[in-house]
């Protein structure tokens, strides 16, 4: 270990933690869309419940992290860029009407493929590399102008407005909101009869932490040299790919290592549990409608930096303001873009 560079250490990290992820999402059916799409037209709310247990342990974690002094918030983007509401509530709704379309976010399809769908890989690949025309390439520009962003005077978020206006500490608000999160899941019975899922959102939750944690520690030791990050899937699939291309020049780091735990770790559940399937699209018109929506949430998950589970769970765990307004947008994009196509099919 003493002979790994710091980039090499923050990819092993990425690979456990995303590895942790993905297993959890295989085998504890932990997944936005499918939450969403079960409570709205299901009438089973048991997946959108397990989002509480997910944030309620990935919150704690974080912020006990933050108490013992392992982590610090304002190395984390989340808080060092300040917070622009009109990114948070555009790119959620553009990334949410895209995961409807796509059928999966970009975490999601990367769980799929390890499962063996190759339409999934497909909507990787693509919204990997819109994620990078938009925050790098020829839509850059225009998104600096419509959305600029601007460096934060310091942590923002509930914990540190609520210590600013009371003086209570972070960890305190923190456990409040962590015990309404796991009131609100365990309040739902068909949930609480399932102590597996209950068990792999626990699991997911603490792999957030973990990743904050660790690049905490990382970034301490490198003097910097690592980020403190949490687990995302947009620009991550997109410097997955640059570092796939172009390896010889460099480039390992947590996000790299992230994407492929995520994989390996659906792999590896699916395999366990006889899952593992390979398929492929029949249908260039729902192909079609898949690079489309990929497309779409490579765009939005530019501007909001960050996805379902970057935005959702990784700055929720760090109480961001623009973690629940991100969420709210790419869930109400979503329900947008099941609408369409439940009509779209009844035609």
């Amino acid at each position: 270990m003493e002979n790994l560079s710091y980039g090499a250490l923050a990819a092993l990290l990425g690979l456990a933690s995303g590895g942790i992820l993905g297993l959890s999402a295989r085998l504890g059916n932990f997944c936005t869309l499918g939450a969403l799409e079960m409570a709205a037209y299901g009438g089973d709310q048991r997946r959108l419940r397990l989002w509480g247990i997910v944030l309620a342990v990935a919150i704690t974690g974080t912020f006990l992290g933050v108490s013992l002094g392992q982590i610090t918030l304002g190395e984390t983007f989340y808080h060092q860029l300040a917070w622009n509401p009109l990114a948070s509530i555009a790119g959620g709704l553009i990334f949410g009407y895209g995961m409807a379309l796509a059928g999966n976010c970009g975490f999601g399809a990367l769980v799929r493929f390890g499962g063996g769908d190759l339409r999934s890989l497909v909507v990787v690949v693509v919204m990997g590399v819109f994620g990078f025309i938009t925050l790098s390439g020829p839509l850059a520009p225009l998104r600096i102008a419509l959305f600029p962003q601007e460096a934060a005077a310091g942590e923002q978020g509930l914990s540190a407005f609520v210590e600013g206006l009371i003086g209570l500490p972070p960890l305190v608000t923190a456990l409040a909101v962590s015990a309404a999160f796991l009131a609100w899941a365990l309040g739902y019975g068909p949930l609480r009869r399932q102590p597996g899922e209950m068990a792999w959102g626990v699991v997911a939750g603490a792999a957030v932490g973990l990743a904050l944690w660790g690049t905490s520690w990382l970034n301490r030791e490198s003097f910097g040299e690592v980020g403190v990050e949490g687990l995302s899937f947009t620009a991550p699939v997109g410097r997955t790919l640059m570092y796939l291309m172009t390896s010889t020049a460099g480039g390992l780091n947590f996000s790299v290592g992230a994407v492929m735990g995520v994989m390996g770790g659906a792999l590896a559940g699916s395999l366990w549990r006889g899952m593992f399937r390979w398929e492929a699209c029949e249908d260039p018109r729902e192909l079609g409608r898949q690079v489309g929506g990929a497309a779409l949430m490579g765009v939005g998950g530019v501007l909001a930096l960050g996805c379902s589970v970057g935005q959702g769970v990784s700055a929720f765990a760090t109480l961001a303001w623009s973690a629940p307004v991100t969420l709210a947008a790419i869930a109400a994009g979503a329900l947008v873009g099941l609408r369409r196509l439940i009509g779209v099919a009844a035609e």
